[in-house]
């Protein structure tokens, strides 16, 4: 029985993924939101219609990933914000988690000592993990994070191949 081939390469090199991608870590903090695009613009309902193929879907999604690539990551901010904020248990692990590597540093390879108790950076260490695993694993981060992905695709690229290209952009690429 013969197996069936898909060939992802000729699916995902229509979307250009990996200049995308190599352009955001050539780009700085302020940089890279220094293209955001006012909300009136970003949430314009008037250019939200149907694309009539998939080829104007790839159209509209290849113009928009670059044309609101800072509101969308801002999007992504936000959705992670909330993600945090509605799982109480992830928020407090790594609060703890970063707060205890920072007290640690602090320390300088020093012992710490509290009245008679004495511990090494590496008992420190080894606590904190002994600590921070069980409950980051009760806070089920997995879950948490595919929550995001799945939630952050479907609003970003959604919203990427329902909005229009403006009217200037749209015919721009034909010939006069």
């Amino acid at each position: 029985m013969a197996s069936i081939q898909i060939p992802l390469d000729a699916l995902t090199s229509r979307f250009n993924f990996q200049d995308r991608f190599s352009s955001l870590s050539s780009t700085t903090f302020g940089g890279r939101f220094s293209n955001l695009r006012p909300i009136s613009e970003f949430l314009d309902f008037k250019r939200v219609a149907k694309p009539a193929n998939f080829g104007e879907v790839q159209s509209r999604v290849n113009y928009n990933l670059s044309h609101y690539s800072s509101n969308y990551a801002v999007v992504f901010a936000m959705l992670s914000i909330y993600a945090l904020l509605t799982n109480w248990l992830l928020s407090f692990v790594i609060i703890l988690v970063v707060a205890g590597m920072y007290i640690i540093g602090r320390l300088d390879g020093r012992d710490l000592e509290i009245g008679t108790f004495r511990a090494t950076t590496s008992q420190l260490y080894t606590g904190l993990l002994v600590v921070a695993v069980p409950l980051g694993l009760i806070a089920s981060p997995f879950s948490t994070l595919l929550w995001l992905i799945g939630a952050s695709g479907v609003v970003i690229l959604g919203h990427a191949s329902f909005m229009d290209k403006p009217i200037d952009e749209a015919f721009s690429g034909e010939a006069v």
